[in-house]
């Protein structure tokens, strides 16, 4: 395993301190979505969120996001539109190399790698993080969805424009700079050392790994179809195995509703699982038992802008 960073020093977290953010993704999605964050943040059962905003419940989301300028709220930089029901454009328009043969986003980082050009990248990623600051949101934090600038897929990645907007605004970036936990892969570690060099570079702060579980439910719509106690195991298991440093974790709990299953193609079920899990006593117990130190972005912010504790 990968030896961590001295991020959790420059913390000033305890030698050996096993520190996480617990992220909610895809706030703004829909309206399944922000109900299920909002209560999440505000009882601190996550740490952090981040918000999608091309997506059409943004404007809620960052309603909510301006009026609690204490919680930890990002931006969830969006360059593709994964489900065949509900889709969403680029803030800046439908004439760059950013969409799709329907005027979307593609439904895949493939196309995305192939086709999009490092302008349009970074101009429309500048516009969705500068719409979250015109609307009064404390941005404490970047990352992105579905992995669309990392160049997992071709290796063709779009970290500079990302690091030189973090840079510029004083944000870190979701990067982690290790594979631990998520498999052996030489090549893509070592796109990883490059990567964290270069934000090192920038002066933009990331953490060491980051984790999840499962996207999709296992087994969905057979008879061995995952029940809520396997995934609830999963995690569990999966906080138990929390190495030194610092790991994100993220979800995406959403209510499982009518709403939601309209839009979305697949694991409705899981996303109302997730929703579940962290405000399960089985999973509490277990942050405790492990004692998991629970840390937020406007941490690693701080640290980034030099107001550090």
């Amino acid at each position: 395993m990968t030896a961590p960073s001295d991020l959790a020093d420059r913390l000033g977290l305890a030698p050996g301190a096993r520190a996480i953010i617990l992220n909610a993704d895809d706030f703004g999605m829909c309206h399944a979505a922000n109900t299920a964050i909002v209560d999440l943040l505000t009882t601190a059962r996550i740490d952090s969120t981040t918000v999608m905003i091309p997506c059409s419940w943004s404007p809620e989301a960052l309603a909510f996001a301006a009026s609690r300028t204490d919680l930890d709220i990002g931006v969830h930089l969006v360059l593709t539109s994964e489900w065949a029901r509900y889709r969403w454009r680029p803030l800046t328009g439908t004439a760059t190399s950013l969409v799709d043969g329907a005027g979307f986003f593609p439904i895949d980082v493939l196309s995305v790698e192939q086709n999009a050009s490092d302008d349009d990248v970074a101009a429309e990623l500048a516009a969705q993080l500068q719409t979250a600051l015109d609307a009064g949101v404390d941005v404490t934090h970047l990352d992105n969805h579905m992995g669309s600038v990392y160049g997992l897929v071709t290796g063709r990645d779009f970290l500079r424009p990302v690091f030189e907007l973090a840079a510029r605004h004083g944000l870190p970036f979701r990067l982690p700079r290790s594979m631990d936990g998520v498999g052996e892969n030489s090549a893509l570690q070592a796109q990883l050392d490059g990567a964290a060099a270069a934000a090192e570079s920038y002066g933009v702060e990331i953490i060491d790994r980051l984790w999840s579980h499962p996207f999709e439910l296992l087994r969905e719509g057979t008879p061995d179809e995952e029940t809520y106690e396997q995934v609830r195991d999963g995690f569990i298991a999966l906080l138990r195995a929390v190495p030194a440093g610092v790991t994100e974790i993220y979800l995406h709990p959403m209510v499982d509703d009518e709403e939601l299953r309209a839009a979305v193609d697949f694991s409705a079920a899981k996303r109302g699982y997730e929703l579940r899990l962290l405000s399960d006593p089985a999973v509490l117990q277990a942050i405790e038992d492990e004692a998991l130190v629970r840390i937020g972005w406007r941490d690693l912010r701080d640290l980034q802008r030099g107001d550090a504790r």
